[in-house]
């Protein structure tokens, strides 16, 4: 048979696996869609061929500069406004920019600093010019510790812009002053993680992890749709067992699942410091 490269053509190879056509699976199209998507969401979670790291820009527009100096109530009345300033309310003001939904997590944005440009009067530039004028004669650590002192008084001196960004969401939050610190038509370059489409990247639909474990979890919807007839006596003397298959499938899912954090999930990021 062909290889799963659609949702279609998974759905068919879950269920010959299952036995169809020679055995009928009792589980309707929209439950299987439904298991279908929840081993898809399952596998961009957590399996690392489900993601991509990427690097994404936005272009500010008028409309994201004055968002964010709005606050997110915007009709809030002027007895409103006595009331929060008697009581101590909290304002939370719209400096967001839009996130695709693919996106899982935001890392790093690039710096708002010209870093990248060199001029005659920098001191890249002069320690370059007088200290690394030649490779075999000058050590290239002390250039090397220089520039990451230079990092670090950059980063102590100026510093990040801090971030906030929930999944569920879909906004990036950057706290800084959006009319000093950003002009309208400059971009914003952020380095993210997003989940594969499978429709454009069809080889996910044939990941041997997916396939399996989409087939556990329309095995387990198999049996807990035969539970309530289980021990029924059908034509030629054959009866039900729906909880064997229920049971069977879970276990096969909670081996898979350890199965998927030991082996292809990525590992956790420590602090280290």
């Amino acid at each position: 048979m062909a290889i799963p490269n659609t949702k279609a053509t998974l759905k068919d190879w879950c269920l010959r696996r299952l036995g169809k056509p020679v055995i009928e699976v009792n589980v309707d199209d929209d439950q299987v869609d439904d298991r279908l998507d929840e081993a898809l969401q399952y596998f961009s979670e957590f399996h690392f061929d489900g993601v991509e790291r990427m690097y994404l820009k936005h272009q500010l527009t008028s409309t994201d500069v004055t968002r964010a100096g709005v606050a997110s109530d915007t009709t809030v009345t002027a007895a409103d406004k006595v009331t929060n300033s008697i009581t101590g309310a909290w304002d939370e003001s719209n400096n967001y920019i839009p996130v695709p939904d693919a996106v899982t997590s935001v890392v790093n944005i690039f710096p708002f600093s010209d870093n990248a440009n060199l001029t005659m009067f920098d001191v890249r530039y002069q320690l370059r010019l007088n200290d690394l004028y030649d490779f075999s004669s000058t050590s290239v650590m002390q250039y090397q510790m220089t520039m990451q002192q230079l990092d670090f008084l950059d980063h102590i001196l100026t510093g990040e812009k801090p971030l906030r960004f929930n999944v569920h969401q879909n906004r990036l939050y950057i706290d800084m002053d959006w009319d000093q610190d950003m002009n309208v038509d400059e971009w914003i370059v952020m380095e993210c993680w997003r989940k594969l489409d499978p429709t454009v990247w069809t080889d996910v639909y044939n990941d041997f992890f997916l396939k399996k474990y989409a087939t556990a979890l329309i095995k387990k919807q198999w049996g807990s749709n035969l539970i309530k007839f289980n021990g029924v006596a059908m034509l030629g003397g054959v009866t039900m067992n729906g909880e064997m298959i229920y049971t069977q499938a879970h276990e096969e899912i909670i081996r898979l699942e350890e199965e998927m954090r030991l082996t292809y999930e990525m590992p956790v990021d420590f602090a280290i410091g």
